[in-house]
């Protein structure tokens, strides 16, 4: 099984988006091998940025949308048929500015979905402005003189919104990354995973990361305790924690609302002549 396309790849050497793109690609071609999932059943959206161009690597079902709207998009195609298995890309720009509040309204409704943040703390496709994740005092081509705001924290905004699976990989770490998107794909209910990706061109932070970054598996870290999570999310500096923050299984939006249908099969599907008809 491989699911890469023909298609030429865009980013540039050394991007962060390769590190993303090969761990999930081995995670996903090793589980259609086994078939615990099957390929027609994954369904990949991706949003505006460097990294939205990943949908068309693999060779599988994908949307392209517009910025911010990679959450409900992902809502709708579980509510439409639960079957699916829907994947979302986000920036930390997509994401955190004009997506702030689909990416919250996901996390608390608890929908049944995945969805992955590429976080560079800069706009690379537009060539280096700050966004809502880059550090204070951050100079870029929007802030000459220093970003003034303080950064979004994506791991703590997501377990105050609820979300039931919250992970931190790094890119510079494909195996680990693996490990996460493994856990990813088990988990019942909305999981949030934030890659720690550094842009070679417009924010490198490879050597900062490589040397701070350490895994929670490595430690006497249990992922089940909110109280806990939510105060080792706080930890950002000398030492940066990766792997599962926390995870936490509780009804899913789908479980909810749909109460067991699958509106994809249960519909009554009109004669496509009668549907004609009407406009005839």
């Amino acid at each position: 099984m491989n699911l890469a396309t023909d298609r030429k790849i865009q980013w540039c050497p050394g991007c962060g988006n390769f590190g993303i793109y090969n761990a999930l690609k081995s995670v996903l071609e090793k589980e259609i091998e086994e078939g615990s999932i099957k390929k027609e059943n994954i369904v990949l959206v991706s949003g505006i940025g460097c990294y939205g161009y990943i949908t068309n690597y693999y060779h599988l079902n994908s949307f392209h949308t517009i910025h911010g709207r990679v959450p409900p998009l992902l809502t709708g195609i579980k509510l439409a048929n639960p079957s699916l298995i829907p994947i979302g890309f986000v920036g930390d720009g997509d994401a955190f500015a004009e997506g702030m509040s689909h990416t919250i309204h996901i996390a608390r409704r608890n929908s049944n979905t995945k969805l992955i943040l590429h976080n560079n703390s800069v706009y690379g496709l537009t060539t280096g402005q700050f966004t809502p994740t880059s550090p204070k005092g951050f100079k870029s081509k929007s802030t000459p003189y220093g970003n003034p705001e303080n950064p979004i924290n994506p791991i703590t905004l997501m377990l105050v919104s609820q979300a039931t699976f919250v992970a931190r990989g790094f890119s510079g770490d494909i195996k680990h990354l693996q490990y996460i998107f493994e856990e990813m794909m088990k988990h019942k209910g909305f999981a949030f995973v934030e890659v720690l990706q550094p842009c070679v061109t417009f924010n490198n932070t490879y050597q900062y990361y490589k040397e701070r970054v350490y895994k929670l598996e490595d430690t006497d870290y249990k992922p089940n305790d909110f109280n806990v999570a939510l105060q080792k999310s706080l930890e950002w500096g000398e030492k940066i924690p990766t792997g599962i923050f926390f995870k936490n299984e509780l009804p899913t939006y789908e479980d909810l609302v749909l109460k067991g249908k699958n509106l994809f099969y249960e519909r009554n599907i009109p004669d496509l002549k009668d549907i004609v008809n009407e406009f005839v």
